[in-house]
């Protein structure tokens, strides 16, 4: 009897941007990777929601310029349906209005199509992993609408039952630092920090680190 293959599941991705050539570039990048299978394509948001709606995949890979509307409207409504899915971002496009309102309608990363393959496999696996990603280039602009927004008193709301050490955690995780990063800095393992960030999740009724970072920054938990 032949035996099976073993390992982890492959993540599903549905790749959504209305050029073939680049959707298929795409597609070959992550297959290659060999941790990544994509089960679907779009071309349109009326196209994306369906694909997604019915393949449920872990991740999205988003334009942003779609024929029938745009990638951050696909995003509000792909995440409206299926809000465990992350969406990642794949625009050309680097300007200020475009980035926020992707992130706005929940977009878990933002990627300039001017990235290499290693960088995009990288930011996908951090996506699924839960970390927020960024083009270095625009990392500085989100953080800082954060800032902008943010509701001025350095606290926890009351009754979230976080611990010290988790409002600690928290605070690391609004100024930006990778699990790693709040691992040294406290002087424990990566896996306890992991641990206490799922806690914290559960505890604040948030489902990814993005919400976890943009909900500590509006409350100041950035600031020392």
């Amino acid at each position: 009897m032949a035996e099976q293959a073993s390992g982890p599941r492959p993540v599903r991705v549905v790749v959504v941007d209305d050029h073939p050539m680049w959707r298929d570039g795409v597609r070959a990048d992550l297959e290659r990777d060999g941790g990544f299978l994509v089960v679907g394509q779009a071309g349109s948001v009326a196209e994306a929601v369906e694909v997604v709606s019915r393949h449920r995949p872990e991740l999205v890979l988003m334009d942003l310029s779609l024929p029938d509307g745009s990638g951050s409207e696909a995003t509000a409504q792909v995440l409206a349906r299926l809000p465990e899915t992350r969406v990642l971002v794949l625009s050309a496009s680097g300007e200020q209005a475009d980035v926020l309102a992707a992130v706005t309608a929940g977009a878990a990363g933002y990627l300039l199509k001017s990235a290499t393959s290693a960088a995009l496999l990288d930011a996908v696996r951090q996506v699924v992993a839960g970390e927020p990603v960024f083009s270095p280039s625009l990392a500085a602009l989100v953080l800082g609408e954060f800032r902008r927004v943010a509701a001025g008193g350095a606290t926890v709301p009351e009754g979230t039952g976080l611990t010290e050490r988790e409002t600690e955690i928290l605070r690391h995780v609004a100024k930006g630092y990778a699990y790693r990063e709040v691992a040294e800095r406290l002087v424990i393992s990566v896996r306890t920090v992991q641990n206490h960030v799922q806690s914290i999740l559960r505890k604040l009724r948030l489902s990814s680190r993005y919400e976890l970072m943009r909900f500590a920054m509006e409350r100041g938990l950035d600031k020392d």
